[in-house]
C-alpha cells in the first residue's frame, strides 16, 4: 500500500508580514479541505537557497511517510526555470528547479524527478510573479488527493544542483566550513562527530582543538549551559555536527563568522 499524502509542508523566504503563506494555505484547502498543512519555516533570508536546503535537510526525515514538502525559495519566478517534482519513495518534493533540492537528491535514494506540466497544473493569474500560490500550491493539494505522480510530468534527468561543501584533510587536520547560523547565532559545520574519532585515531592523542575566526576552543562541552558567556565554545549538537556557540550570546556577531567560514580540527597543538 503505497504512504498516505494526508500532510503538506511549506518552506519559504515569505516571511509572516504579507499574505503569501495565507494566499498558499487557502489554494491548498480549496482543492483538498481534509489535508494537514505544517509549516517549516517562513523565515528562510531572502534568495538563499543554500540556507533552504539545509534546513529542508534537517527535518524532512521526521516527518510520516508520503509527506508532500513543498519548497519555495524562487528568485526566478516567472522566468524560463522549471518547476520540478521529485519522489523519493518515501517522500515527495515540489519546488522551482534552482538546486534548493541539493540536499534531498544527495541524501535519498532512487529519486524520481518530473518538470511540472504548467499547463495541467498551474492557475491562471494577470502576472507571473507568485507560483507559490498559482503553481505548487494546487500541485501539491492534487498530489495529496492521489493524482498519479506519473500524470506530473515527464522524467527529467538532469536537474540543477549545487556543491555541498565537503571537509578536507591538511595533515593532521580537518578543516571544514560554517553551513549554516540558527537564529540565536550558533555556527553549525560540517564537521562531524566522527571526524573528531578520525583525528584522535590518526594523532593518537586522545586532546583535540577547533580553530575559528582567530579563537582557539580546547575543549568541547556537553550542553550549552556548560559553555563560555563570554568565549566561544563547541559542542557536538543532535544531528551531530561540531557547532560553535556563546552561551546565552551570539556567537555569529561575537566572532564576525558566517556560513563558508572556515573552521579547523585538529590535535591539540600546531599541526
Amino acid at each position: 500500500m503505497p504512504p498516505a499524502r494526508s500532510l503538506i509542508t511549506l518552506l519559504t523566504d515569505f516571511g509572516d508580514l504579507d499574505w503569501f503563506v495565507a494566499t498558499m494555505k487557502g489554494v491548498i484547502l480549496s482543492i483538498h479541505p481534509d489535508v494537514h498543512i505544517v509549516d517549516l519555516s517562513h523565515q528562510i533570508a531572502p534568495h538563499q537557497i543554500n540556507e533552504a536546503s539545509y534546513f529542508l535537510k534537517s527535518c524532512y526525515r521526521e516527518f510520516p511517510e508520503g509527506t508532500i514538502h513543498v519548497v519555495v525559495v524562487d528568485p526566478g519566478v516567472g522566468s524560463a526555470r522549471r518547476a520540478i517534482a521529485a519522489n523519493s519513495g518515501r517522500y515527495f518534493f515540489l519546488a522551482p528547479d534552482n538546486g534548493v533540492l541539493t540536499h534531498i537528491f544527495n541524501d535519498e535514494q532512487l529519486v524520481e524527478v518530473r518538470e511540472i506540466d504548467q499547463r495541467k497544473f498551474r492557475r491562471e493569474s494577470l502576472g507571473h510573479t507568485f507560483d507559490g500560490r498559482d503553481l505548487f500550491a494546487p500541485a501539491a493539494a492534487r498530489l495529496a488527493q492521489h493524482e498519479p505522480f506519473e500524470s506530473y510530468g515527464p522524467v527529467i534527468k538532469s536537474y540543477r544542483t549545487f556543491s555541498i561543501p565537503q571537509p578536507r584533510w591538511e595533515h593532521t587536520s580537518v578543516v571544514g566550513e560554517i553551513v549554516y547560523v540558527d537564529r540565536f547565532g550558533n555556527l553549525i559545520s560540517n564537521l562531524m562527530s566522527h571526524h573528531v574519532r578520525e583525528v584522535q585515531d590518526l594523532t593518537k592523542r586522545p586532546n583535540w582543538q577547533i580553530r575559528i575566526a582567530g579563537h582557539t576552543i580546547d575543549e568541547v562541552v556537553g550542553s550549552y549551559a556548560e559553555g563560555s558567556r563570554v568565549e566561544p565554545s563547541a559542542l557536538i549538537n543532535s544531528n551531530g555536527a561540531i557547532e560553535v556557540f556563546i552561551n546565552e550570546g551570539n556567537a555569529a556577531q561575537r566572532l564576525k563568522a558566517g556560513c563558508g567560514a572556515e573552521i579547523i580540527l585538529s590535535k591539540d597543538s600546531e599541526h
